[in-house]
């Protein structure tokens, strides 16, 4: 039984660092950003190396939900250690935990939502595994698959395309509507409405 009392961690994975800021592997770090903007509130650091913001989410009233949102500062492939400390910090149940993190098997802008499961290759959400276990919920974003020959490390790494870039933040948006409905109205009827 969830203590209703525990607040929500939303952890936006990417790389620290404006060369970073505008890479494919770093739209939850977007994502996280959009949320703060919505919770009219700025990130600080925090000693588990992260940025958080604490707030609410959702229409005010009873249905608006305890959060706190993250920004590991570790660098991707180590994104377990800060939520795991963010975890302990918050005391935070592991179902209350969301990963909002690029997806190479989903067309871009595409979303899918999901608790627990395999890392698919993603180093940030193999580090979070190992420090916690799988049960945590997914925000998968869409980046699609690199094309032609190009390395995976390479693609993630790079900026979105121009093509992209046009419906950039609306899909962004709609990533932060996915995370907001999942934490007000639970899994099924978030990945009823936004797992296209």
């Amino acid at each position: 039984m969830t203590d209703d009392s525990s607040p929500w961690l939303i952890v936006g994975l990417g790389n620290p660092g404006p060369e970073y800021a505008g890479n494919r592997h770093n739209v939850g770090f977007m994502v996280a950003d959009l949320l703060a903007e919505r919770m009219r509130a700025k990130f600080k650091a925090h000693k588990a190396r992260a940025q958080v913001v604490e707030g609410r989410l959702g229409a005010p009233g009873p249905s608006s939900r305890r959060v706190v949102v993250a920004k590991p500062m570790s660098f991707m492939n180590l994104s377990g250690g800060p939520t795991a400390a963010l975890r302990d910090f918050y005391k935070v149940p592991v179902e209350r935990i969301v990963a909002v993190h690029d997806e190479l098997d989903i067309d871009f802008g595409q979303l899918r939502l999901k608790l627990g499961g395999g890392d698919n290759g993603h180093n940030g959400l193999k580090s979070i595994t190992k420090a916690m276990g799988p049960d945590y919920c997914r925000v998968r974003f869409g980046i699609g698959r690199p094309p032609g020959r190009m390395q995976v490390a390479d693609f993630v790494l790079k900026d979105f395309s121009p093509t992209e870039r046009k419906d950039l933040a609306f899909e962004v948006d709609r990533a932060a509507d996915a995370v907001e409905t999942l934490i007000v109205d639970g899994l099924e009827r978030a990945q009823g409405t936004y797992n296209s």
